[in-house]
């Protein structure tokens, strides 16, 4: 196995392919514009701090403090709703995103 650039070359004695590597950065996709129409509440009261919603975020924008509670980092949150789906313990709400000057 030998790793070229930004692809991945694995040899064996069945097998010769090309994988490309992925990596993924904090926010990959860009700050979220003002297309956003809903985004994630954490209900602290509710959270276990299972942390699912971090691990499944594909943007990387669900943070956590030391003490494990987690966070949204609204800059980069595309509001896709994936951390609300998978809390055991429904502590994130899907709320609809107030947009400046809307009331």
């Amino acid at each position: 196995m030998t790793q070229e650039n930004s692809t991945l070359i694995i040899k064996d004695a069945e097998t010769y392919f090309i994988v490309p590597i992925s990596r993924p950065d904090f926010g990959s996709s860009g700050k979220t514009g003002s297309w956003r129409t809903e985004r994630p509440v954490v209900n602290e009261e509710k959270c276990t701090k299972c942390l699912y919603c971090w691990l499944y975020c594909p943007e990387d924008t669900i943070l956590r403090r030391e003490d494990d509670m987690v966070y949204v980092d609204y800059d980069y949150c595309k509001g896709c709703g994936i951390c609300a789906a998978v809390c055991p313990v429904n502590a994130i709400e899907m709320v609809p995103e107030v947009k400046r000057g809307e009331n």
